[in-house]
């Protein structure tokens, strides 16, 4: 429960914030200067009559690829400018000073049960999962920080898939739930994935009703115009990006709004449930490349207008079937990974990567005080195991990008390979970067110590 005081506090960073208000929609702008909001001298010196001290929020992102990576070429050395990078994380390359590798950190509890749904239904909460009919683990570490930071933005959290959930179990007896949801809202409940980028447009925007076909920016566009006379011709030039970038989000959500309503009367007369139709019958967008991209742009615009700060994206779910015709690769996304150091699940792993690196390039085009919104923001990328072909996750791939507001040093190869068990655990690592957002926790899951070096 919030004390008063973080209620008060939460409160007042809503009511600082910006809104342009249509009919039936609500958008939130980005960091403006001229409208003192977080992080502005100005806006410290209205808040600090209150006692509270306006400063940029910062903000978590995880990016999840079932079944392991190519493990030939998944590696790095060196540090800042000078760091190399294997071929699956050269997407990383213009960003690399911002990043961190991350070697040889594991879960636990998440070996030696089976393979599959054991090695990912705790993934993020390292708290042992049970058999059977009835799901049970843990809260994950993303909705740890929504549960404390939540109070402060409008969503307390964005929880995005590319990929269908799974029904019924794995031969291992754990339910398909564990293999289809990175976010545990409670020990029994994942968070519902939401695979519609319409939907997840919808909600960043409040935009709702029978209005929803129509254009967002039209809707608000005399308040926008009203605004721009009234900041500076910097801040105009961000309102305007800001803008066109919203446009060209919408001028795609559009077509999957209507591709979307089609897959729901195709259903119907079918008298079948849409969730049970393949892609593209089901409403979702045929090309990986396209939906993969519209969640990243999606993230971006909750981040950059502090609608949330807190985001999961599966790109691909454990047992993942999802093909890649534009790789040149034949098989599903599962089956390839049996065979992990081909050179076709090495364009798997890179593409997975590379929607790291195009949302947090994304991330640092938006100015943000004298930094970038990246610079007050973690992505972590991670899949639930190492090796596809030997189903090993006694060590598992992470790469980390952004600084949480300089809380966080980046450029950076950390390597855990040769400490105990007890020195390189995941939870670790999440109690560690908790407590950069503030978030002060004595355990969590197997780990009441923090990770070293970081």
């Amino acid at each position: 429960m919030m004390d008063k005081n973080s209620r008060r506090k939460g409160s007042l960073l809503l009511s600082r914030r910006t809104f342009l208000r249509g009919v039936g929609v609500t958008m939130a702008l980005p960091w403006l200067e001229s409208l003192s909001g977080f992080g502005t001298s100005s806006a410290a010196e209205s808040t600090s009559q209150a006692g509270i001290r306006a400063a940029f929020p910062k903000r978590f992102g995880v990016m999840f690829m079932g079944n392991g990576v190519n493990p030939d070429h998944w590696w790095a050395k060196g540090a800042g400018a000078d760091m190399q990078l294997g071929k699956s994380l050269e997407p990383l390359e213009p960003i690399k000073g911002k990043i961190n590798v991350i070697n040889g950190l594991f879960n636990k509890r998440a070996t030696g049960q089976g393979i599959h749904p054991a090695m990912t239904g705790n993934l993020l909460s390292g708290v042992p999962i049970q058999k059977g009919a009835i799901i049970h683990g843990g809260i994950s570490m993303d909705q740890v920080l929504a549960n404390h930071i939540g109070q402060d933005t409008l969503q307390p959290s964005m929880v995005l898939a590319c990929e269908q959930p799974m029904t019924g179990y794995h031969e291992s007896n754990f339910s398909n739930a564990y293999s289809s949801h990175i976010s545990w809202q409670s020990a029994d409940s994942p968070v519902p994935n939401e695979m519609y980028p319409s939907l997840a447009f919808d909600s960043l925007f409040e935009n709702r009703g029978s209005l929803r076909n129509l254009s967002v920016l039209d809707r608000v566009k005399e308040r926008a115009e009203k605004l721009s006379r009234q900041i500076s011709s910097s801040d105009k030039l961000k309102l305007d990006e800001y803008l066109s970038s919203v446009r060209d989000v919408e001028k795609s959500i559009e077509r999957m709004r209507a591709d979307k309503d089609k897959a729901e009367n195709r259903a119907r007369d079918k008298g079948q449930p849409v969730f049970t139709m393949k892609r593209p019958d089901n409403g979702l967008p045929e090309d990986l490349r396209e939906h993969a991209r519209l969640m990243c742009d999606i993230i971006a615009l909750g981040f950059q207008t502090d609608k949330t700060r807190v985001a999961s994206l599966i790109l691909a779910r454990d047992l993942s079937s999802l093909y890649y015709p534009f790789l040149d690769v034949r098989e599903a996304h599962h089956g390839a990974s049996h065979n992990d150091t081909s050179d076709g699940y090495e364009r798997i792993t890179r593409f997975h990567l590379s929607q790291l690196a195009y949302l947090a390039k994304r991330l640092d085009e938006m100015p943000e005080g004298e930094g970038t919104v990246l610079d007050n923001t973690c992505l972590m990328f991670m899949s639930n195991m190492w090796s596809g072909t030997r189903h090993d996750n006694k060590k598992v791939p992470v790469v980390t990008a952004g600084g949480l507001g300089g809380a966080f040093k980046t450029g950076r190869v950390l390597d855990y390979n040769d400490r105990s068990d007890d020195d390189r655990k995941l939870c670790s690592l999440y109690l560690s970067l908790m407590d950069r957002m503030d978030v002060r926790l004595d355990h969590f899951g197997d780990a009441d110590t923090r990770l070293a070096e970081i």
